[in-house]
């Protein structure tokens, strides 16, 4: 688990985002593809430790790994991801729109 007071100040090297932990379950996904060898990093490099944590890009589509509890926020060892694992199914779909939408206090429906 990474300090939250570090994980405030933390970002994505490449593109400023803030950065959260990764939930255990994308963690245990990573290192099955690690195991398999069919993990790359962001220099094509194929990733041969295993990974103690990570950390999400804001956006969802990297993640950079956290190894004995020390982050490695460099841009060529992040990870790429095929979508944000954080989100729900729901999310996820391709308008990512539920139907539901607020309305203004007073407007006619």
């Amino acid at each position: 688990m990474i300090h939250p007071e570090l994980l405030e100040i933390l970002c994505c090297p490449e593109t400023r985002q803030p950065v959260r932990e990764a939930r255990d379950e994308v963690v245990q996904e990573l290192n099955e593809a690690i195991r398999a060898g069919t993990l790359k990093n962001a220099s094509g490099n194929r990733v041969m430790e295993e990974i103690s944590g990570g950390l999400i890009r804001s956006d969802g589509k990297v993640l950079y790994p956290v190894r004995d509890d020390i982050p490695i926020m460099l841009i060529d060892e992040a990870l790429a991801l095929a979508r944000d694992p954080e989100e729900s199914e729901e999310e996820a779909g391709p308008d990512r729109d539920s139907g539901h939408h607020e309305v203004e206090p007073g407007a006619r429906t």
